[in-house]
């Protein structure tokens, strides 16, 4: 039995095109309430990252790290429905064993019905507060996002509609900035946005922009980032192209710059990342809060750090609902800024 759904077209598309499945995770005792609490206790705590945020999902750089201290699982649990949290266990198949059996099992069968081969598999669990977002960012490398509990509207927009340049891209596979992009509304207009359930995953193409903003409920979600031999290849070429720009001042282009580049790009990329990689100026996330384990949900900023504080018709007008009644809709079509769903493919 597999655990996604599969059709010949959506075989044929993984990776390529956006893509809505079916899967039977959201009833799995692996992700019962109970059983995230042991993993979060289990998982080594240095790796845990806590995040808040403001309180438009529009608005760049309104993004904290904080601590946890030494708060249980229980307690973060508890934090996280009565907060503005979050929680991000990253690379959590390589520190669990139940876990790493599951990302095994997805790839296996990915492989399976699409003959892909899969590098660099990293399963992240999100555990997230209701309400909670994350602003317009996109991903070097390829990504599923399996719904587990919860709801949360997914904005997806086009990569090739010039809506980030070939020097933020190459910035993010350099590692010299995050993954967050400057955002304008008008990008909407030609953004997939669909509501995703439990036992939905969504699946798009390699670098394709896209916000998040939860429902009013408590989301949790796992975010599998993989690679290809295809879309490693691609991740070199940026990554040189970044070294072009940055050290001999040139303006390549992965659209634009000829192919026959390319394995060249790679040689220059492997041997930047053997002598140490690029040294860029990123300026590290600190942290700027701590939790309180007397008052769930409450944050205490560090000194100089500017709280964020809610508008006074909190919930805001973006936070998410699910539709009374679901329209279909194939979910590689572009739809206007309004709530769609997609029909599983």
């Amino acid at each position: 039995m597999t655990l996604l759904t599969w059709t010949d077209s959506n075989r044929r598309d993984f990776g390529k095109q956006n893509l809505l499945f079916n899967h039977d995770l959201a009833n799995s005792d692996l992700f019962s309430e109970a059983a995230l609490i042991e993993l979060i206790d289990r998982y080594p705590r240095e790796s845990l990252e806590v995040f808040t945020m403001g309180y438009d999902p529009t608005v760049f750089g309104e993004w904290y790290l904080g601590r946890a201290n030494n708060m249980d699982g229980a307690a973060l649990m508890q934090a996280v429905k009565a907060g503005r949290l979050w929680l991000n266990l990253r690379r959590v198949n390589h520190v669990d064993p139940a876990v790493r059996d599951l990302c095994d099992r997805i790839f296996a069968e990915v492989k399976t019905q699409t003959g892909q081969t899969n590098l660099k598999n990293d399963l992240g669990l999100l555990i997230s507060s209701p309400n909670a977002h994350v602003v317009y960012h996109l991903d070097i490398p390829m990504v599923m996002l399996w719904q587990i509990r919860g709801v949360k509207k997914v904005y997806l927009y086009p990569v090739d509609a010039g809506f980030f340049t070939d020097a933020q891209i190459e910035g993010i596979a350099l590692r010299e900035s995050d993954e967050n992009l400057p955002y304008v509304t008008a990008f909407d207009d030609k953004a997939l946005i669909h509501d995703l359930k439990p036992g939905e995953m969504l699946t798009w193409p390699q670098n394709a922009p896209h916000r998040i903003v939860n429902g009013d409920m408590v989301n949790v979600s796992l975010s599998i980032e993989y690679m290809t031999p295809k879309s490693l290849w691609h991740a070199n070429v940026l990554y040189a192209n970044g070294l072009l720009r940055r050290w001999f001042g040139r303006n390549p282009s992965v659209a634009k710059s000829p192919k026959l580049l390319e394995p060249f790009k790679i040689v220059l990329a492997r041997i930047a990342k053997a002598f140490g990689g690029f040294k860029g100026n990123k300026t590290p996330l600190v942290e700027r809060f701590s939790l309180d384990p007397s008052r769930p949900g409450e944050l205490l900023y560090d000194d100089g750090v500017p709280a964020f504080t809610p508008p006074l018709n909190w919930p805001h007008p973006f936070a998410t609902s699910v539709p009374a009644n679901d329209s279909e809709a194939p979910v590689n079509q572009p739809k206007r800024a309004k709530t769609t769903s997609a029909r599983p493919i």
